[in-house]
């Protein structure tokens, strides 16, 4: 059924026996850059490679602040916890996310509460937003809380899904009517622009992953991204074990995180970052081909939303029911041709399925519908 499909992709990549969803792509200084660390001794939480990562993607993304950690999770984490989410409060996010969003709540001590996603951006949806918030919340000495549970509703966590930016400033502009923080997940989207503005810079915190799978990769790694240079700071202090600076003792003001970047890490990732332009412009010609080639296929590439610049992480074709995506996945995966499903709603989860939630009829028909191809950057 998918034949001429498959035989297309796999044009796409010729030298190839068995085409992967992603893979990263070294093609500068990332060997160079890793034995210069390792000759420095300094391959652990402390070493030049690290401030110079965070000074990249801080110039790149237009933030003021980034602080490198040792994953998207850790970053999501702090994140939270700057924001003053505490145990037994609530955070609103989206089903149609990977898992590490709901745990990252979770490591707060805190419920996760569902909100539906727009068709078109894939991200959470600002109208189903105010739609909940009016229904189940009120504001009480200037503090939103759930009326059905009577928890303090402290974060909104939305995300930019597969490098597509979601409608962020109308869901800043509804969390302001409800003093509500917002923390961007931006993992996947490194490289995509909401009207101009890098994703990840709009609330008090965004988050970036550098996964191995991700756009550019240290390996594992992430960053916090803040324009508040106290919150900065503090970033900085509690994912270093809140050690206080003393040339030589050992003082901790407060519960802090192992979650630093090490230095071996950020050398990968300021090779990766030198070539960010080349790899984001062979992602957006491997889109183009995608979207100009697949109609041919009866299947749909979802493209950028309005007003959006996207990474195209992963490129994604909308199919028109589940048995067509079940189809599609065991035909290509049998070749050799990694294709996947997304994730399964969160909401779906044994350990999130009694939380609350708003209508997620667009995030179900999506769930059974999306699928991702092979989206590994061609350097020719």
């Amino acid at each position: 059924m998918f034949e001429n499909l498959i035989n297309f992709i796999r044009s796409l990549y010729p030298d190839r026996v068995s085409i992967p969803l992603h893979e990263p792509a070294f093609i500068g200084n990332e060997k160079k850059y890793l034995i210069d660390c390792i000759d420095s001794t300094y391959v652990s939480s402390v070493g030049a490679y690290v401030d110079r990562f965070e000074l990249m993607i801080a110039q790149f993304t237009g933030a003021k602040y980034a602080i490198a950690t040792v994953n998207g999770t850790s970053a999501l984490h702090a994140a939270l916890k700057l924001s003053k989410v505490d145990e037994g409060d609530e955070v609103i996010t989206q089903p149609l996310s990977f898992v590490a969003t709901c745990n990252a709540i979770n490591y707060c001590g805190a419920k996760p509460v569902f909100i539906d996603v727009d068709l078109e951006t894939l991200g959470m949806s600002p109208d189903a937003l105010e739609v909940f918030l009016k229904e189940n919340s009120a504001i009480r000495n200037g503090i939103c809380y759930n009326k059905n549970t009577d928890a303090k509703i402290s974060a909104v966590v939305p995300m930019h899904t597969f490098g597509h930016p979601c409608r962020i400033d109308k869901i800043l502009e509804v969390c302001k009517k409800y003093n509500i923080s917002v923390v961007e997940d931006a993992a996947e989207s490194l490289g995509s622009y909401y009207k101009g503005q890098h994703t990840g810079t709009f609330g008090r915190f965004g988050v970036l992953s550098f996964n191995g799978n991700k756009t550019i990769t240290t390996g594992g790694g992430g960053v916090i991204l803040t324009n508040d240079e106290n919150m900065a700071r503090k970033a900085k202090h509690i994912t270093t074990t809140a050690k206080v600076p003393h040339a030589y003792e050992y003082i901790h003001d407060m519960i802090g995180y192992n979650y630093r970047l090490p230095n071996l890490n950020a050398a990968l990732g300021c090779a990766q970052m030198e070539n960010i332009e080349l790899i984001l412009e062979k992602k957006r010609e491997l889109a183009n081909l995608y979207i100009q080639n697949l109609s041919k296929f009866n299947v749909r590439v979802f493209t950028e939303p309005k007003y959006s610049q996207s990474n195209y992480w992963l490129n994604t074709v909308v199919l028109d029911d589940e048995i067509s995506k079940e189809v599609l996945l065991a035909e290509t995966n049998k070749s050799g041709v990694m294709m996947r499903p997304i994730w399964r709603l969160l909401s779906s989860l044994n350990m999130f399925e009694k939380c609350q939630r708003g209508n997620l009829d667009n995030s179900i028909s999506l769930q059974k519908r999306l699928v991702n191809l092979p989206s590994s950057v061609r350097i020719s």
